[in-house]
């Protein structure tokens, strides 16, 4: 037997033939001609070597080199139609892996999509890497994830954006501060007092920086510290004034108080990033689809801003989705 003179295809009629039990019906079913299907059981059996029918009362019946080769055939394409049930699961985005990166302020949004998708789709395996902004723009620069999160995304030249919740910065203080039920405060009533900020570069921080700037003010005593846990912890026992992402907040806050500074929240939107040099894994373009269509389930109403069908519609239009 020479294994180079099978195809899938000889094995595909075969086993229609076996099925069929006779070349013309196997001929219809397949859509051939009837001279066709049995040119290509000639080359079948010669490259066998082995008679695979003989003749009983007008109907073909396998000999036992031919019911062990059905019984190979159909293991053999029983197996590429397994692969070929996983390629449609895996391009519908149903199974597969992707990673995904974010600032640290973004761990307070992103499992609000992230749950409900490992639910319906629990044989997708999701990466997430979490860091400051400086890590995670690194991250953007080496091409080490298939999306990324950001409120103030990186150049855009070589990527793609879409938005898809409101990030208000508003001013937080520890419960009892003296302006705590005030209809109205101005920024610069509170600049006396110490501001709480996130390392240089982080983009709450560029922000506020840049709003102040804005209105022609600036801080007096600040202490940096790591984290927006840290800080929202600082607030609450009483060192100090911070400006920090509404989300950073839990829904129950009793240490903490949202002063009604004039001007904010200051407005900024966390936004999906896809690089256009890189090709997108079908789970990934998956879960943008998942959150375009369920976003408004997974997130307050007031907070939606869901931008991301522009987002797929730009990655519909790279080459390598096109390919």
């Amino acid at each position: 037997m020479n294994i180079r003179h099978l195809t899938f295809r000889l094995l595909q009629v075969y086993v229609a033939v076996v099925r069929a039990g006779s070349i013309s019906e196997a001929a219809r079913q397949l859509h051939l001609t009837q001279p066709t299907v049995s040119q290509q059981l000639k080359r079948l059996g010669e490259a066998v070597g082995e008679p695979l029918f003989e003749s009983r009362q007008g109907r073909l019946v396998s000999t036992e080199v031919g019911s062990e080769l059905y019984r190979a055939s159909r293991e053999v394409l029983g197996r590429f139609d397994d692969f070929d049930d996983y390629l449609v699961a895996l391009r519908g985005g149903e199974r597969g892996r992707f990673s995904i990166a974010l600032v640290n302020t973004a761990q307070y949004v992103l499992p609000r999509l992230l749950g409900p998708y490992s639910r319906v789709h629990p044989e997708v395996d999701v990466t997430v890497h979490i860091g400051n902004r400086r890590q995670m723009l690194t991250r953007f620069e080496r091409q080490d994830d298939d999306l990324y999160v950001f409120s103030h995304p990186p150049s855009l030249a070589h990527a793609l954006a879409g938005r898809f919740l409101h990030n208000p910065l508003v001013a937080v203080a520890p419960r009892g501060h003296a302006l705590e039920g005030s209809e109205q405060v101005a920024m610069g009533e509170l600049l006396e007092e110490r501001f709480l900020l996130r390392e240089p570069g982080s983009a709450t921080r560029m922000l506020f920086e840049r709003w102040l700037q804005e209105q022609g003010l600036s801080l007096g005593p600040t202490l940096q510290m790591a984290s927006n846990e840290a800080i929202r912890v600082g607030v609450a026992s009483g060192m100090g004034l911070a400006v920090l992402s509404e989300h950073v907040l839990p829904p129950e806050h009793p240490d903490l108080v949202i002063l009604p500074v004039v001007g904010l929240p200051i407005e900024s939107h966390w936004q999906f990033i896809v690089r256009r040099d890189r090709r997108l894994p079908h789970a990934a373009l998956g879960f943008l689809r998942f959150a375009e269509a369920h976003l408004a389930e997974c997130v307050e109403p007031r907070l939606l801003c869901n931008e991301l069908g522009r987002l797929l519609s730009g990655l519909e239009k790279q080459p390598w989705h096109q390919s």
